[in-house]
Formats: C-alpha cells, sequence, structure tokens
C-alpha cells in the first residue's frame, strides 16, 4: 500500500496536527499542482520549532519576550528557541573581528551620495493602456533631451509631473534606500552627468533620471566597520549554531512522518 500523502506528523511523541500544518504550509511557496511540497515543507518546518522547544524545555529555560518593534513583541515558544540558540552560540571575540575586517578592508565603504534630477511622467504601471501611453510621451521628452541635453531643468518644469518640476526636476542628494529599488539600480548605472537613454518604471510612472554629481563611498577604518561587521558575524554565527543544534537532536530523535535528513547534513 502507498504511503499517505499527508501522514500524521510526530516528534518524540509529540504530534503536530494536520491542521497546523495545513495552515504553515499558506506559508510555503509551491506549485499549484504539487501542494505536497509546501505540505512536506510546513512539516519539516514545524518539526525542527518542536525539537527546539522540547530541548529548550528540557534545559529548564525560561521565556523572556523582546520587544522588536513597534507593536511586536515574540511570543513566548520564540523567546524560549532564542534563548536555546543563544546559549549555542560562541560570541565573536575582537581579535577574529578585526582579522575578518583586515583580510578585505575595501568591503567597509560609507554609503555614496549622489545628486540626482528627474523628469516623471506619472502613471498607474498596472494599467497597461495608460502605462504604454505614458512611456510613449516619456520616449518623446528623451528624444528631446539627446537632441538639447541642457534643456533639461526647463522640460522639468513644464513636463514633469513631480513637486521637483519647480526645482528644475532636481532632487538633492540622494543615497541608498532613498528612492524605489527601479530608481536607485538605473541611477547606479549611470556616469556622472548622463541621462537614462531610455524611461525607467517605478510604481510611479515613468523616470528620465540624470546623474548630476556623485560622491563615491569612502573605505571605512576599523572602529566604524566594526559594528556593521559584529552584526553580520553574530547573525552566521547564530544560523550555524541552530543548524548544529537542529542536527545532534534530529540524529536521536523519534520522528514521524517527517524527514529532517537535509537539516541534520547541514552545518
Amino acid at each position: 500500500m502507498n504511503a499517505p500523502l499527508f501522514p500524521e506528523v510526530s516528534v518524540n511523541g509529540e504530534v503536530i496536527p494536520a491542521a497546523r500544518i495545513a495552515a504553515e504550509a499558506q506559508m510555503h511557496p509551491a506549485p499549484r499542482e504539487k501542494p505536497g511540497l509546501a505540505w512536506r515543507a510546513a512539516a519539516r518546518a514545524l518539526a525542527v520549532r518542536a525539537l527546539l522547544l522540547q530541548e529548550a524545555r528540557h534545559r529548564g529555560l525560561e521565556a523572556d519576550p523582546m520587544d522588536l518593534g513597534p507593536g511586536q513583541r515574540e511570543t513566548e515558544e520564540e523567546a524560549l528557541i532564542r534563548a536555546l540558540i543563544e546559549a549555542e552560540t560562541a560570541v565573536p571575540d575582537e581579535a577574529a573581528v578585526h582579522a575578518a575586517w583586515a583580510r578585505d578592508p575595501s568591503r567597509f565603504r560609507s554609503a555614496p551620495l549622489w545628486e540626482v534630477s528627474h523628469i516623471l511622467v506619472a502613471c498607474d504601471p498596472q494599467d497597461a493602456a495608460i502605462r504604454d501611453a505614458a512611456k510613449l510621451k516619456a520616449q518623446a521628452l528623451a528624444a528631446r533631451l539627446a537632441k538639447a541635453p541642457d534643456a533639461f531643468a526647463r522640460i522639468a518644469r513644464t513636463e514633469s509631473d513631480c513637486p521637483s518640476r519647480a526645482e528644475g526636476g532636481a532632487l538633492g542628494q540622494l543615497g541608498p534606500g532613498d528612492t524605489v529599488p527601479e530608481f536607485e539600480a538605473a541611477l547606479r548605472e549611470l556616469a556622472e552627468g548622463a541621462v537614462t537613454a531610455e524611461p525607467v518604471l517605478s510604481r510611479h510612472g515613468w523616470h528620465l533620471i540624470r546623474l548630476d554629481a556623485v560622491a563615491e563611498g569612502r573605505e571605512l577604518p576599523y572602529a566604524a566597520a566594526r559594528p556593521r561587521l559584529v552584526a553580520a558575524m553574530e547573525k552566521a554565527a547564530w544560523a550555524a549554531a541552530g543548524r548544529r543544534l537542529v542536527g545532534r537532536l534530529a540524529a536521536t530523535a523519534d520522528l514521524h512522518g517527517v524527514d529532517l535528513a537535509p537539516v541534520a547534513a547541514e552545518g
């Protein structure tokens, strides 16, 4: 007889209800024609969670939920799992942090600053007809700019749909994350003084972007780079400790209806 598609799942005798797995499966994308993939991913995630909670309680750990942000706070179970993995995580010492920085100091730079102007032809990108009509207008403006690059500010004042038109399209200084991703991606490809050859689509409409000036980020000294490096190393150490712990627990656990071998093999 073939095994059931969705078998009962238990971890050391603790049954994980099918309804809970079904709810968790909504968080695991899978092709519509292969619902079993989402189910199995959800079962694995809940089995790992059960293993960690069982171990935390076995050790007698106490939950101390943390605030995660405005209106967000850890659940007691999340706090228990965090406390368990923290107990397994080796915090990088100062020598290790400095050595990681010294291997390639050029990786740690301050953010660049861009002086930017643009012309916006606003539209709803979800409306194909309006989007296409707006693109034609933007392309016509791009053709005008190609013939008369010095007319950028004048064209922006009369044609742009952005409030920056009052400043000839000038947006001032921008840094990474200050604009929508599509805008920033195009900006990073521009040489100083250049204008995008083709209109760039964002959630706001079509942009013609000019990079007026750029101040490249400078290499950071160790003291300035250290906080970011420590955070990255701690995150990596946390993930590695979690994988090792799950591997050890899965190797001796009584598991039914779920396969944690890939997790146990990691790290």
